[in-house]
């Protein structure tokens, strides 16, 4: 799911994304728990994102751990190379 709250005023835009947490806040109950993570926001955290990958998390993170330990590639919302913040 996508949720989108747009308005070219920028006065609008603090409205807007408490709107739109709210409305997520509201919906996310009924969710599988995962998600898009290039639409995802820079506060969802790690749980959010293993939840995307389901049962590939472990073994993403095995392969970051081995072609990417130092976390190089961590734009966007990151698989880290080991478990934990």
């Amino acid at each position: 799911m996508v949720i989108a709250a747009v308005d070219p005023d920028p006065a609008k835009a603090a409205n807007l994304k408490r709107w739109g947490r709210a409305y997520w806040e509201a919906v996310n109950p009924f969710t599988m728990g995962g998600g898009y993570v290039n639409f995802m926001m820079g506060d969802e955290g790690d749980a959010r994102i293993s939840a995307t990958y389901g049962g590939n998390f472990e073994r993403l993170t095995a392969v970051k751990r081995k072609y990417d330990p130092n976390n190089l590639f961590r734009v966007n919302q990151n698989i880290r190379p080991t478990k934990g913040p």
